[in-house]
């Protein structure tokens, strides 16, 4: 592929519900420009986006493809994001460095929740939308009803640049907005004529609306636009004025096509060439220059800076990082500084990307998009730059990973194998969270639901050969007293030649300082217990509070004072009063009213305001605790509640079902709080049942 300056390269993210057709339109794409012969079927594991065997088992995306099109001149870098929410991660890499997000719509579902999600993730970043109308050639087709809903999610700066004059079964034919002419696609021809009369009114309603918002984006053109006698403007002033207001965000144009029949698909292209942002009209890139606020522009005669916004760890293939200029132009053989690591890193080889097929490049210019085989120390968000410069780009923000479970390997023996595993798979996807719980000595695997877990799960196995299983999580419960106890402990042992021999009397009591485990207290007087063995009786209560005498969890806000003993001149030794300490504990901890306790976590709840009493309900039945609700505008609440962790486990997925995908949450540890009697039992006896299984 040859090399393209800056003012002609477009980048565009492919958004939208999951089932919208985001991946047929970047086939067909790839089809009208010649990238491909013919065109790929998603069932059928054939297209360009989805060559991963996991894609292919699942006839979905579930990670961003970069496809490179060359179209008028111009090229266009498509990245196909998966649209289900269990890969939002794909989504906040690849937003990070489109020019243009361009949502796809179902045409006879309309705006779904994924529509929503999609325009909300560009709006917050200030990406300029575009939105698809796809499918138009099925039954029970209504445009007009879908783009009335698109208008009441965007608002009145929404135009259509297309409208379908035969939407349905047989549909071929749009009206152009911009030259008022009729394109019919037949026998992969395509036949230009006058717009019917049917659509005319309409056809030039959305010109006029068109024309006005291109002159309103400069004072010259606004003069010659509406105090002219002819009040027209040039192709060129009009083109020129519809992209600034895409790239301004004052107008979202919609285009009608049919991806799978190759409807208007050629119109589509001619836009983003035409009509979308170029790198250039982007919002420049603030940056950390030793420790200042700058900015790097998409220039090439400022120092070469990139960022990498992801990266693809293939066993086979090996490690790719897919890296966006930000300045300057890239070349090989270059030596980089990764402000991030502190590291150098020699570039060897340039590639762009078409799917998972490598092509060479000889140089890249700022704005464009590529891939950097085998770097050694770069990672997602890492910045590249110029080794006389010294900046780092802000990182990406990943969503919190919200449901957790166990995972283990199903053969003993390869647990270092799990790890390698994971550690490639959390390089190319952030979002996944892995942490060896050393209390429960279980590995915690986060993820952003139970699809996305599932993956995770068969990619390890297709991907290094490890078969792994799920687990419900362990929750790290806690124990602790709630009254006064005193204990003898009283150890004996006589087996020919030294016994061993030991008395402690100590009292056990709350401290109600749940951060804190033991707090030991020497009150001992008249050395009733020698001072040497002191030591030895609160290293074996240490030792103990590692397991409650209630479910065996760890012991916290306990205080325990030694103020009585006995000992023997000869038969007493170090293990004989840490054995005395030992039995003293389980004796004073049963007496004390022992109880457990469980983590709260502090959970902000996001929400329709339709779903609040559903949510409200359901966090009753989880025993939670609402702090708080609070309007964030949009229609939407934020509940904040404490809620017990082993309640949360499958929380992503029941919120999604209570709120059709419209919620979201967050939640952080806040305290330890006692579990309540009728709940306590069963937690005892499924970590009694837990150690019965492990003898």
């Amino acid at each position: 592929m040859k090399t393209y300056k800056t003012k002609d390269i477009r980048n565009i993210a492919l958004l939208g519900h999951g089932g919208s057709g985001k991946t047929l339109l970047a086939e067909a794409m790839a089809l009208k420009a010649g990238l491909i012969e013919r065109l790929g079927k998603t069932e059928d594991g054939t297209t360009i986006s989805d060559y991963d065997t996991c894609e292919q088992a699942k006839s979905s995306s579930i990670s961003t493809s970069l496809i490179p099109i060359e179209h008028g001149g111009v090229k266009i870098n498509v990245l196909d994001i998966p649209g289900y929410f269990d890969y939002i991660g794909e989504q906040c890499s690849a937003l990070r460095v489109a020019d243009t997000a361009v949502i796809v719509v179902d045409a006879i579902s309309g705006v779904q929740v994924g529509t929503e999600k999609a325009y909300e993730m560009a709006v917050e970043r200030g990406i300029p939308v575009a939105f698809v109308i796809n499918k138009l050639d099925r039954e029970n087709v209504d445009t007009h009803k879908v783009m009335e809903e698109l208008r009441a999610l965007t608002g009145p700066k929404i135009v259509p640049f297309q409208i379908p004059i035969n939407e349905g079964v047989g549909f071929n034919s749009v009206a152009d907005i911009f030259d008022n002419k009729a394109y019919t696609y037949e026998h992969g021809k395509v036949t230009i004529t006058d717009v019917p009369d049917s659509t005319i009114e309409k056809s030039s309603k959305y010109k006029d609306i068109i024309f006005e918002i291109a002159a309103t984006t400069d004072e010259e053109l606004m003069e010659k636009y509406f105090e002219d006698e002819d009040g027209t403007l040039t192709e060129a002033e009009l083109h020129s004025g519809v992209k600034t207001a895409i790239a301004n965000e004052e107008l979202i144009p919609v285009f009608c096509v049919s991806a799978l029949n190759d409807i208007a698909v050629d119109k589509f292209l001619d836009a983003i060439v035409y009509n979308f942002p170029t790198p250039i009209e982007a919002k420049a890139a603030k940056v950390d220059q030793d420790g200042k606020q700058a900015q790097r522009h998409y220039a090439d005669d400022e120092l070469l800076s990139l960022f990498v916004f992801k990266t693809i760890a293939d066993p086979f293939v090996g490690k790719l990082s897919l890296f966006k200029i930000k300045s300057g132009i890239l070349k090989p053989g270059m030596e980089l500084n990764n402000t991030n690591q502190d590291k150098k890193e020699k570039i060897a080889k340039i590639y762009t990307l078409i799917g998972k097929k490598q092509e060479e490049v000889m140089q890249m210019h700022p704005g464009d998009i590529g891939a950097l085989a085998k770097l050694a120390y770069t990672k997602t968000s890492d910045t590249l730059c110029d080794p006389k410069d010294n900046i780092k780009f802000n990182p990406i923000e990943f969503p919190q990973s919200i449901i957790f479970t166990g995972i283990e390997p199903k053969s003993r023996g390869d647990e270092d194998k799990l790890s390698t595993g994971l550690a490639k798979l959390k390089e190319e996807d952030p979002t996944i969270v892995v942490e060896r719980d050393e209390e429960t000595h279980q590995n915690v695997l986060y993820g952003m639901g139970e699809t996305h877990l599932e993956v995770v799960k068969d990619k390890l196995k297709n991907k290094y050969g490890i078969e792994v299983v799920l687990t419900p999580p362990i929750i790290p419960y806690r124990e602790t007293i709630k009254k006064k106890a005193t204990a003898e402990g009283k150890h004996k042992k006589q087996s020919g030649g030294r016994g061993q021999f030991g008395v402690v009397n100590i009292d056990f009591e709350p401290t109600y300082n749940l951060e804190d485990d033991l707090v030991f207290v020497d009150a001992v007087v008249g050395g009733a217990v020698p001072r040497n063995f002191i030591p030895a009786v609160e290293k074996g209560l240490r030792e103990c509070i590692k397991h409650g005498v209630l479910a065996g969890y760890p012991v916290v806000g306990l205080k325990a004072t030694l103020f009585d003993g006995k000992f023997h001149p000869v038969d007493s030794d170090e293990m004989s009063f840490k054995m005395a300490a030992n039995l003293a504990y389980k004796q004073g901890m049963a007496e004390a009213n022992p109880i457990l306790l469980e983590p709260i976590y502090k959970v902000e709840i996001t929400i329709p305001d339709d779903n609040t009493g559903d949510v409200m309900g359901d966090l009753n039945k989880k025993r939670g605790r609402v702090l708080g609700m609070d309007p964030v505008g949009n229609g939407k609440t934020m509940v904040t509640a404490e809620v017990p962790l082993g309640e949360m486990f499958k929380y992503a997925t029941e919120l999604r079902s209570m709120t059709q995908a419209r919620g979201s949450f967050t939640m952080e540890f806040e305290r330890y709080d006692e579990v309540p009697q009728m709940a306590s039992q069963k937690i005892i006896d499924e970590a009694n049942a837990r150690k019965e299984a492990k003898k």
